[in-house]
Parts: structure tokens; C-alpha cells; sequence
């Protein structure tokens, strides 16, 4: 099948929207998204990622206009000012910028790469990938793997784990603190490696599921202990610093845990809020020496990361741009050996046909070394007759001149484009639908 139709996307992120705001856009899980989203007549691909700090959805239909209309529902629980559409060519870049942590609340973090590559995952399981969101994906996922092994992209604090710990330690003093990591999963296990670097006292993980919480201190260089949530009460209550990281679709931290210590603790508290939605409930900042940050508040943590990898940065755009390039040549070469591909294979029919109607009208009169020799003609004309017109398709490729590859087809399989045939590159203005490389039509 021909590569073919546009790239659309849409994105709600920490750039345009508040954490709230994030929470609306919020899935219930990535694979649902990409099942809604295949659900609407016309959508042949989907993939969505969703993390903490962005919601992003991208899809393939032969028409631009319903690739838009689908995604504008999609985050219609949104408000039009926090949602950005990107067409074809924008929203394939951008893709690549994500995967190489340019787009990221810290530059370069290591976090997206793994998580784009389960988006991935997730949308193959759903059956929104094919042919065109899987060189862009996969293309993208080897870019942010470039990007961090050939560059010193994600040199110093590369997670939002470790900037909440960092953020925390501008508000109170981590030596001889203790820290609660709410939460088990990749940001909690990030948070809670930054906290063991530190020298807080007392290191206690909490989450639902005590087996996961025991399995991530059994990594870290320090002492420390896993609890259940029964049990989050009582530790916030003796904590320090909490950092939170949970995926609940509820607060899971309200202020009546926290008050229960408040009255006569004289020395300041900090809770990270990094749960989307959030993991803790706002009116909880309102307690007496007790400060909550959330995703909003790692601005100053982040700008300061960005400053110091500017020039890594560049290298990792110039990166892009080249990959991007290639990106674009490799699916016009797809294309374009797809069309070969049928042009060979029409010609190859007519050749079958023609042979078998002389062959048995020379029947005895040929030895089999002369019906090798007819063949062997056969197979001559047609590759040198089909060697021209094979290096016209590839340029007109490369120039997306895909007037010329039409007309080729036709001339070559006169079926071309009537039913029963393959379908026409050209739509009925006369435009290509094979748009990849190309800007968007409306």
C-alpha cells in the first residue's frame, strides 16, 4: 500500500495550559485515545502521548479538514487558547523535538524518550499505526536516542524528579530532613534517586501497591522504607518534604493529612505536587507552614537547566533538522518504489500474457533453449523499456511531482484509477494525495 495522506496534530502542554487544564485533556489511557480517535470516519492513523506535562495527539486521513475536526473534539473538554494544531510538516517536526526533550519542562530530559516509545506501543496494540505514523514514530524515537548519547543534552538535573527535589531544597533544608516519595512508578522512582543523593534522614516511599514501593528502594543507596497509602497520613503528618507522583484521577493528599501535624510545627514543610491531575488537593497550600508546589511552579528550576544547555540545544536542532529531512526522503522513496513497484508489476502481467499467446502459437516448433531465449527477451525488453521511466518516477519523487507519477501509472495500466485498479494520486482539483514532504492543503 502507498504511504499516503496528511499528518495532523494537536497538543495541550505545559507551554499552553495549567495543570488543570492538562487533567481535562487527560485520555483515560493512551490506547483509548487512539481507539476514539480511529473510531471517526476517515482517520486511517492515530498515536497519542500523554505525560505529565503534555497531551498530544496525532492522526493520518486523506483529508486535512477532518484530521483537524476530529482533534478539536478530541479536546473539546479544553479551551481553544490551551490546544495547539500543527499541519503536516509542523506536526512531524514537532514530533522529533519532543522525542529529543527540546519540548520538555527540563530541556532534554531522559523521561519522554521512554515515554514516547510506550506510546508507541500502546497505539500498535490499539491498530493506529501504519505506514506513515511508523517512520515517524520510530523516526523519532531514534533522534532523542541521538540526542542524548551524541550531545550533553541531558547533562545535570534531567528529570522532573530531581527539579522537584531541587525546588524543595530552596525552601527547606534536606540534610537531617524527612522526605516521603508518594507514588511507585517512573517519577516517583526519579524523585525518590534525587532524595537518596541529598542527606535527608529518613526516606520513606509510599504506595498503593507495597511491593512496587519495596522494589524501588531496593535500588537506592540509602536507607529507607516502603509503606502503604493506608499509612500516608500518619508520615506526611512527621514529614519534612513530600514529593508526590501518583496517576489518581484524585487528589490523594487532602489538607486534613496535613493539618493533623500543622498546629505547634514551627519549622516550614514542603509538598511537590507532580501528579496530572493533581495528587494534591489546592486548598492544602493554605495551611500554616506548609508550601505546595506544582508543575507550574518549576519554571525557575527549568529556565536555569535551559540556560545551561543552550549550545547543546543547538546541536540537537541542527540534529533534527537533518533527520527531518531524511524523514521526508524516506517516504517519498517509499512512494516511489511502491508506484515502480506497480508499474513492474502491470508490466510484468502484459509480458505473461503476450508470452503465453506467442509461445503457443510457436507450440513444437521451440526447444526448450529457445523458449529460454524467448523469456530471456521478454525480461530484457521490459527492464530496459521500464529502467527511463523508472529514474523519471524516482525524480518526480523527490520534487513531488506526482503529476508525472499519475500519468505514468495510467499509461502504463490503463485500469489505473478505475475500480478494481489502485485508487488515483490526484484528487479531483487536480492536487496530490500523497502530501507527505508536502505543505497542507485545506
Amino acid at each position: 500500500m502507498i504511504p499516503s495522506g496528511v499528518v495532523t496534530a494537536a497538543r495541550v502542554s505545559h507551554d499552553s495550559a495549567s495543570v488543570d487544564e492538562l487533567a481535562a485533556a487527560s485520555p483515560e489511557s493512551q490506547r483509548a485515545g487512539v481507539e476514539r480517535l480511529l473510531s471517526v470516519p476517515g482517520i486511517d492513523e492515530a498515536y497519542v502521548l500523554s505525560t505529565c506535562n503534555r497531551v498530544e495527539a496525532y492522526v493520518v486521513g486523506s483529508d486535512a479538514a477532518v484530521g483537524r475536526a476530529t482533534l478539536e473534539e478530541f479536546f473539546s473538554a479544553v479551551d481553544d487558547e490551551a490546544v495547539v494544531l500543527t499541519d503536516h510538516e509542523e506536526s512531524l517536526e514537532h514530533l522529533l523535538r519532543v522525542a529529543a526533550g527540546l519540548e520538555s519542562v527540563i530541556i532534554g530530559e531522559d523521561q519522554i524518550s521512554g515515554q514516547v516509545r510506550t506510546a508507541y506501543e500502546d497505539a500498535r496494540a490499539a491498530g493506529g499505526i501504519g505506514s506513515m505514523l511508523e517512520a515517524a514514530v520510530t523516526k523519532s524515537i531514534h533522534v532523542g536516542e541521538r540526542a542524548r548519547t551524541e550531545t550533553e543534552i541531558n547533562e545535570g538535573v534531567v528529570s522532573l524528579g530531581s527539579a522537584a527535589v531541587k525546588l524543595a531544597a530552596e525552601t527547606v533544608p534536606l540534610a537531617g530532613a524527612r522526605a516521603v516519595v508518594v507514588g511507585a512508578g517512573e517519577m516517583g522512582r526519579l524523585a525518590a534517586r534525587s532524595l537518596a543523593e541529598t542527606d535527608v534522614d529518613e526516606l520513606v516511599v509510599a504506595n498503593r501497591t507495597v511491593s512496587n514501593a519495596t522494589h524501588l528502594i531496593d535500588g537506592l543507596e540509602t536507607d529507607a522504607r516502603a509503606v502503604s497509602l493506608d499509612d500516608l497520613a500518619t508520615m506526611v503528618t512527621a514529614a519534612d518534604v513530600v514529593v508526590t507522583a501518583t496517576n489518581s484521577r484524585e487528589p490523594i493528599l487532602e489538607p486534613a493529612h496535613v493539618a493533623m501535624g500543622d498546629a505547634g510545627y514551627e519549622d516550614d514543610r514542603v509538598i511537590v505536587d507532580l501528579g496530572q491531575p493533581r495528587d494534591v488537593d489546592p486548598a492544602t497550600d493554605a495551611l500554616s507552614s506548609v508550601t505546595v508546589y506544582d508543575l507550574d511552579d518549576l519554571e525557575s528550576v527549568t529556565e536555569e537547566t535551559r540556560e545551561q544547555r543552550v549550545d547543546a540545544a543547538r546541536e540537537v536542532e541542527a540534529m533534527i533538522d537533518r533527520e527531518f529531512d531524511l524523514l521526508c526522503e524516506q517516504y517519498k522513496r517509499a512512494r516511489a518504489d511502491e508506484v515502480i513497484a506497480a508499474m513492474y508489476e502491470s508490466a510484468e502481467r502484459i509480458k505473461k500474457r503476450e508470452l503465453e499467446t506467442a509461445l503457443s502459437r510457436l507450440d513444437g516448433e521451440l526447444t526448450p533453449d529457445q523458449r529460454e531465449v524467448v523469456e530471456s527477451m521478454a525480461d530484457a525488453l521490459v527492464s530496459q523499456l521500464l529502467a527511463p521511466p523508472t529514474r523519471s518516477l524516482r525524480e518526480a519523487a523527490a520534487e513531488d511531482d506526482w503529476c508525472t507519477i499519475d500519468t505514468a501509472l495510467q499509461l502504463f495500466n490503463p485500469e489505473f484509477g478505475d475500480e478494481g485498479g489502485s485508487p488515483s494520486l490526484i484528487d479531483a482539483n487536480g492536487r496530490s494525495d500523497l502530501r507527505i514532504g508536502t505543505a497542507d492543503d485545506d
